[in-house]
């Protein structure tokens, strides 16, 4: 163990991680006046239930408005967010893109505002950034597979809650600039960001609207040498956004609600440096040179737009109803292909695709207690969804992969039954689901093959069911099982046909990716003491494991029998109103069928699951206008191996942060130092995923400072 790995071990003893658990315990955060440890109920858009504190016998992660601000002051990536704030999320990439970042192994659905933003039949893994951190109020998590939100949820939920107006009558207008870079200060590391909302509440009326705009610099490593930038998959670093969010409310009586939102945000790389790459076998990391790629760079452009219409008081029960549209276009940088056009010549060309999804759907759910006079509720609901995606090349404007429409129709009961200190959960969502492909051509490096259309159907019923104890004031016990779904990658099937006389109907595998999530799990909470301890068993009969193809060079789905075991603990503690400290570890295992045996005999690699990981943090309130949050993450070392052969490992790391907030009368300075000692790592990606020009170091010790004004 290495002198840092001891300084970790050490100070993780006496730092604490949030406690967010079952019963949406939100962790204690320091601000002006002192907040305590309080319950923060999950919202019905992420539950589908109302009331939900006690009827979702899962793990729960609340990222609280106060947190999420803390974490904003050190980081802008929403990944490395929910990483620091939740072990059993792998750790952040650092890039536009979300490959190889997992909940629990699996891969969760990202929704905001309970619109999905995922796209399963194409996944280009951008679905983690299609909104600026400034719209967002905070973030709801459901970890575990589950089937409570449709298609996508393997690894669970990752709910995203846009800003809100006043609560009661009158207007605040919120401005914040801001401003980064590496330390020591290099010119090419400077990131410059700021935003404007404007909430407004009159009688009956609310609304909530802003924009934003950030830029960001080139990114260093602990050693001072500039982080390579993704050219093909997209970067954070030499990139801008621009965003533009509003939402508007109608109060139609005492009961009933109309909410309109949009939201339209876009991601676009700079375009001002080359990828050098590294030499993974000689431990040299790639890095980053002036030049201008031969094609536009990455981008990300996504719109959102929901129509909300609540009921408290609808046949004696609680009616909430969705309507949803989003598009959305994930560019990916330049690629250099030799005869591209199969021609039988060394011709060099020059190309990107896009991967276009535009999504709509309903979702109607009506809940209400105390059914025939019983201590029951019960909760009926129906989805409807419609997902069309395409894959093209942009240069050469022909298909990679075809116009792919994904139709759902899921009705959904679920009820809730109470008998004295316990609480019995149980509940059915029954799939149908129906795949249009017409008839396409391969792309000439496949042969130009004409693919006959099909249209596969399957249809699936998913249970779930749990119980809750509540064994006193404090003591909260529970145990559930819940299955989550998807589909395989259907995109990167349809995009490698290299066989002439294939037909869709033959080569898509419809049958979903189910996934289950049985967990034992208890919470403590007698106000001074926060803990949560869970474990967690998921296995999936017909998995999706990602794998490295050598002959393509590129990642391929396989349809393979998968098993994961973990568990989660989280222990925080209030020392005095001023002072809260406590711990997080969580520990995965994953293991697959390699040769279709039926027999588990290898490990998971590290694209597909997560570094057991403890996290950890010590906030202080040093004054009614001065805080401080240190937190720290500790990332394990890991062997794998593939039928009993070592198939590669990872060197764990350590990595700290620091976040001081100083409250003035004309507003509030926000500062924050990423990698407080510079700490010099290869990222868990970089080491678990071979490849040179990937092959990168973490970011270096940055420093962000930015001021806000409400008024």
């Amino acid at each position: 163990m290495t002198p840092t790995h001891l300084l970790a071990a050490a100070i993780a003893g006496a730092l604490a991680f949030p406690l967010h658990a079952n019963a949406q315990t939100a962790n204690p955060a320091p601000a002006t006046p002192v907040k305590d440890l309080t319950k923060v109920t999950v919202s019905a858009s992420t539950s589908r239930l109302p009331d939900s504190d006690a009827a979702l016998p899962n793990t729960i992660t609340v990222i609280t408005a106060e947190e999420l601000r803390e974490q904003l002051a050190v980081t802008r990536d929403l990944s490395q967010v929910l990483a620091n704030l939740i072990p059993a999320f792998a750790p952040s990439r650092q890039k536009m893109s979300s490959f190889g970042e997992s909940l629990r192994g699996r891969q969760p659905l990202y929704m905001v505002d309970g619109v999905p933003q995922s796209t399963p039949l194409r996944d280009g893994s951008r679905d983690a950034h299609t909104i600026d951190p400034a719209m967002i109020e905070r973030i709801e998590v459901i970890h575990g597979a589950n089937a409570l939100q449709g298609l996508g949820a393997s690894g669970g939920i990752i709910n995203i809650i846009t800003r809100r107006a006043p609560r009661q009558d009158g207007s605040f207008h919120e401005a914040t600039i801001g401003a980064s870079t590496a330390l020591p200060h290099r010119d090419d590391s400077a990131g410059y960001r700021g935003s404007y909302l404007f909430g407004t509440r009159n009688g009956a009326f609310d609304f909530v609207g802003g924009v934003s705009y950030a830029q960001e610099g080139l990114y260093y490593d602990g050693e001072g040498k500039a982080i390579a930038i993704d050219q093909v998959q997209g970067d954070l670093m030499d990139a801008r956004s621009a965003s533009v969010f509003a939402k508007a409310g109608w109060d139609l009586g005492d009961s009933r609600r109309l909410q309109l939102g949009i939201n339209e945000y876009r991601l676009r790389g700079d375009g001002d440096y080359l990828n050098l790459p590294g030499d993974f076998e000689a431990g040299e990391t790639a890095t980053s040179v002036p030049g201008e790629p031969p094609l536009d760079p990455p981008m990300n452009d996504s719109t959102t737009a929901s129509l909300d219409y609540s009921d408290l008081d609808l046949a004696g029960g609680y009616l909430q109803a969705q309507l949803y549209w989003t598009q959305f276009d994930a560019r990916y940088g330049s690629f250099r292909y030799v005869d591209f056009f199969n021609q039988g010549t060394d011709d060099v060309w020059f190309d990107q695709t896009n991967i276009g999804a535009e999504k709509q759907g309903a979702k109607f759910t009506w809940s209400r207690p105390d059914v025939a006079g019983l201590p029951l509720r019960l909760t009926l609901g129906l989805d409807i969804t419609r997902d069309t995606t395409e894959q093209r090349y942009l240069a050469a404007d022909i298909t990679y992969v075809p116009p792919t429409t994904y139709e759902s129709l899921s009705p959904l009961v679920q009820a809730e039954y109470r008998l004295g200190e316990l609480l019995f959960t149980g509940g059915l969502r029954h799939e149908r689901a129906r795949l249009e492909v017409d008839d396409y051509l391969t792309i000439p490096r496949n042969g130009s093959h004409v693919v006959a259309g099909g249209a596969p159907e399957y249809t699936r019923t998913l249970p779930n069911f749990g119980v809750v104890w509540e064994a006193g004031d404090a003591l909260k016990l529970y145990a559930s099982y819940a299955e989550g779904y998807t589909v395989a990658d259907i995109g990167r099937v349809l995009r490698g046909i290299k066989v002439p006389g294939q037909d869709v109907d033959t080569l898509v595998d419809l049958t979903p990716v189910v996934a289950d999530n049985r967990e034992i799990g208890l919470d403590w909470d007698d106000g001074r003491w926060l803990a949560h301890l869970a474990a967690y068993w998921s296995d999936s009969d017909l998995g999706s494991r990602l794998d490295f193809d050598d002959a393509t060079q590129s990642y391929i789905v396989k349809r393979e029998a998968t098993s994961i075991r973990g568990i989660e603990a989280n222990l925080a503690y209030r020392l005095s109103d001023s002072t809260r400290v406590g711990m997080a570890h969580a520990r995965t295992e994953g293991r697959y069928d390699s040769n279709g045996d039926d027999v588990l005999d290898s490990d998971l690699a590290g694209i597909n699951i997560s570094p057991d990981r403890t996290t950890g943090y010590w906030e202080q309130d040093w004054s009614p206008r001065v805080s401080t949050r240190l937190q720290g993450s500790v990332s394990a070392d890991r062997d794998f191996r593939f039928r009993g052969t070592p198939a590669g490992g990872f060197e764990g790391y350590a990595v700290f942060d620091l976040q001081a907030r100083i409250a003035f009368d004309a507003g509030t300075l926000n500062l924050g130092i990423e990698n407080l000692f510079d700490r010099q790592y290869i990222s868990y990606f970089s080491q678990t995923t071979p490849a040179d020009d990937d092959y990168n170091a973490g970011r270096g010790r940055a420093l962000t400072a930015s001021w806000t004004m409400r008024f």
